[in-house]
């Protein structure tokens, strides 16, 4: 069976290396999506699809819909699609739009609170239905647009895993369109007629300034230098703790210069003999 088009035939590919690299996925594995309706969902539950008929292994698929209460939300839509085109689906109906504004903090955006929300209703579902994995729709801008707003404004190096292990150790998240840039994901979900749907959340689609800042300057390097996006991902698998500041990394008393070590050890035969 050959893929639709060379589009989805390259988000196969990535998604796959994704998968292979970080271990995402195993034989029986009940995948859980976490379908908001936007673009991203969308794209990373058709990808899983199209490869969970061609894969290897054996896996199954869940769509899990967080609805946060807003009246307008179209969640019927998701319904129908779903419907559709054969997939399981799970619709939670929830209050989160009425309780943001007790628990928003002064200047705090309401996007963060609210994923950490609907975070708290998926681990709930994903138990309930048996998944061993819950996917996210994160792709790779997500990852560096992440790492540079930690890095500029929480003093944090840091961005986000691509599988991870929930701290009571009865989940695993993975987020395998880590390899995929969201221009991708957007062309794909278009391409495969896929509804994009809004959360109507009043604040949706309301960045905040520091992260639209991040995004136009990632798309200004870009432009002016192509690879940049590619470059910074990889540096997120190419850590060097000990050419770092944490204390916790490097001890004091235990920093080692390996390179200038294993020099002065090729070199010490030669001064041996200089000196006789």
């Amino acid at each position: 069976m050959g893929y639709r088009s060379e589009l989805e035939s390259r988000l196969a590919k990535k998604t796959t290396k994704a998968i292979v690299d970080y271990q995402m996925l195993e034989n029986g594995d009940r995948v859980m999506v976490g379908l908001s309706g936007g673009k991203d969902s969308w794209a990373l539950l058709q990808i899983l699809d199209v490869l969970r008929q061609r894969a290897p292994i054996r896996f199954t698929l869940i769509a899990v819909n967080v609805d946060s209460g807003y009246k307008e939300y179209k969640h019927e839509l998701i319904t129908s699609t779903c419907k559709a085109r054969g997939w399981e689906y799970r619709i939670e109906h929830t209050a989160i739009g009425d309780v943001m504004d007790d628990l928003l903090e002064a200047n705090a955006t309401p996007c963060s609170l609210c994923a950490r929300l609907r975070r708290g209703v998926l681990y709930r579902i994903a138990t309930e239905v048996g998944a061993t994995k819950i996917a996210l729709g994160h792709h790779l801008d997500d990852f560096i647009e992440t790492l540079l707003l930690n890095l500029f404004f929480a003093g944090a190096l840091k961005a986000m895993p691509a599988r991870l292990v929930s701290d009571n150790g009865q989940h695993v998240v993975i987020r395998p369109l880590v390899y995929v840039e969201e221009a991708e994901a957007r062309q794909y979900a278009k391409a495969r007629e896929l509804p994009i749907i809004g959360c109507c959340c009043p604040a949706c689609g309301d960045l905040s300034l520091q992260r639209q800042r991040v995004k136009r300057l990632i798309l200004d390097l870009e432009q002016e230098h192509a690879g940049v996006k590619q470059s910074m991902l990889k540096a997120l698998g190419n850590v060097m703790p000990r050419h770092l500041l944490d204390t916790r990394l490097n001890p004091s008393g235990e920093l080692r210069d390996s390179v200038a070590l294993r020099l002065e050890d090729e070199a010490a035969p030669q001064l041996l003999q200089i000196r006789q």
